[in-house]
């Protein structure tokens, strides 16, 4: 066991933080800037997507796109757009939905979970293009979706509206065939040639894109015309850059993450927050994750992006959901399980004796909740001087020794604000 362990304090970073205070309100100032009336007739029925990821507000956003579509007379439903996920069926995802508040009680609508699809094209590369069979016999698609930069993919569009609509409405089919043409193409040249094949094969009413800020909470959201989403995007991705939550300091000799999941990350923990996206790897020298989400429903894709775990991690996982996952976006590595622990003391003292020729003692460690909440980061004494120069970190508590329970856990510094 190591003898002496850094010193550790808890900090506050402040994020710039736009807020949307009145969201129906916003939704409804949006929408009606599109004329939708006139595109439209009474008894339409109408598909709207809905994802898997941790969306801020997704339930009143969602609720409140409903509503608008049934007082212009339309029948809207919910589809699950989530490819693979909730282990690849359609009680799986139905069943995601629902823990979001999605369910049809809350909705007022019907939730239509299938993974039938049909093909409706093939792009110059031969990739088929593939669409929910329920949004297919729809009359009319919504497209519902956070924008954000993406945990793997790299180009001017990456998570959004385009995303669902090839990977997430592609289900299981389109989300395979995309993530092994990754392989081959990059992601822009398959948005190039597969997105005219969706703009003009499915009925799109309208896009909504939302934007978070650091802390979570909904920015921005912008309605699209369909003939509109190529544009736009774009640009909200790059403002969405601008509000990520960020680690305070360069990537540490050992990063430890309380959770990870599904619901927080397609990857787990989010690379971009990590360090991870980039080929070769390149990030934190050491990551330790001690946890995984009930959020997550088993699904621990991304674990293998950490070097050390507890056994109270692995005893949670579902390989099933996990592999499927894996498989469908063709990173059998996701699913490796790191080097497993009984205590968290054990995996620190493993993580410090793997840092080369840094002292135990000296060494850089930055401990997150996940890969989301950053406002609130513990940081070990070799960050003082930046502590010290910087205009928005606060201390909120002085350096001390870690410390651990009886079973040999961290005992998380608590903020006293």
């Amino acid at each position: 066991m190591i003898n002496v362990l850094p010193k550790i304090a808890l900090i506050k970073q402040k994020f710039k933080a736009p807020l949307i205070n009145d969201i129906p309100g916003e939704i409804k100032n949006e929408l009606s800037r599109l004329g939708l009336s006139s595109k439209v007739k009474k008894g339409d029925t109408v598909a709207i997507t809905s994802g898997s990821r941790g969306i801020s507000n997704i339930e009143l956003i969602t609720k409140t796109v409903v509503d608008e579509l049934k007082n212009l007379g339309l029948k809207p439903f919910i589809v699950p757009a989530m490819g693979s996920h909730g282990g690849g069926t359609a009680e799986g995802q139905k069943d995601v939905l629902q823990r979001y508040g999605i369910s049809e009680e809350r909705m007022g609508v019907p939730v239509k979970s299938s993974m039938n699809v049909v093909e409706i094209g093939r792009s110059e590369y031969g990739i088929p293009v593939y669409l929910d069979k329920n949004a297919s016999d729809a009359d009319h698609v919504v497209v519902l979706n956070r924008i954000k930069v993406h945990t793997r993919f790299t180009g001017t569009i990456e998570s959004g509206i385009v995303k669902m609509l090839l990977i997430g409405l592609g289900k299981r089919e389109g989300a395979t065939m995309y993530h092994r043409a990754i392989n081959q193409y990059s992601f822009d040249q398959i948005i190039k040639s597969v997105a005219p094949i969706i703009l003009s094969n499915v009925k799109i009413l309208f896009g909504l894109g939302i934007l978070e800020n650091a802390y979570e909470d909904t920015a921005k959201i912008k309605a699209m015309n369909p003939d509109e989403i190529l544009d736009i995007e774009p640009e909200l991705q790059a403002e969405s850059v601008e509000l990520l939550a960020k680690l305070p300091f360069s990537l540490p000799d050992l990063l430890i993450v309380d959770e990870m999941g599904k619901d927080l990350s397609g990857t787990g923990m989010d690379t971009n927050v990590v360090g991870k996206k980039a080929q070769p790897v390149s990030g934190a020298a050491r990551i330790f994750v001690r946890d995984l989400t009930s959020k997550s429903h088993g699904n621990a894709c991304g674990i293998g992006l950490a070097d050390f775990t507890t056994q109270r991690l692995v005893d949670k996982i579902d390989y099933n959901a996990t592999y499927v996952n894996c498989i469908t976006g063709q990173r059998p590595e996701g699913a490796k399980i790191p080097m497993t622990f009984k205590t968290d003391r054990e995996a620190i003292d493993a993580a410090l004796s793997t840092s080369g020729l840094i002292k135990p003692e000296n060494a850089k460690i930055m401990w997150i909740k996940n890969t989301l909440e950053l406002e609130e980061v513990i940081v070990s004494e070799s960050f003082t001087k930046g502590i010290e120069t910087s205009k928005n970190i606060k201390l909120l508590s002085p350096f001390k020794e870690m410390e651990f329970d009886q079973s040999g856990d961290l005992i998380r510094i608590i903020s006293g604000e």
